[in-house]
């Protein structure tokens, strides 16, 4: 199945891109996607410390992803 991904700030660096579709195994969730994203990429090692929305909508580990999702990855953010 087909997602598109976004990445947001020194992700974006990471990987190169601000976006990719990426193709994943049905029934996957977003632990199984980080999964694939630190296998694929590896410089997003510390993934786990960013924010995962999907369709706009901040998401947990469990959530299972559909076809046609947008993932974005989001780093932390800091300042004032």
């Amino acid at each position: 199945m087909k997602i598109q991904t976004l990445f947001f700030g020194i992700t974006s660096d990471l990987v190169e891109t601000n976006d990719l579709e990426i193709t994943i195994s049905e029934n996957s969730s977003i632990n199984d996607f980080k999964v694939f994203l630190k296998k694929k990429y590896p410089k997003l090692e510390n993934i786990n410390s960013y924010a995962i929305a999907v369709n706009e909508t901040y998401a947990e580990g469990n959530l299972i992803l559909k076809e046609g999702d947008v993932v974005a990855i989001i780093p932390p953010v800091s300042g004032g």
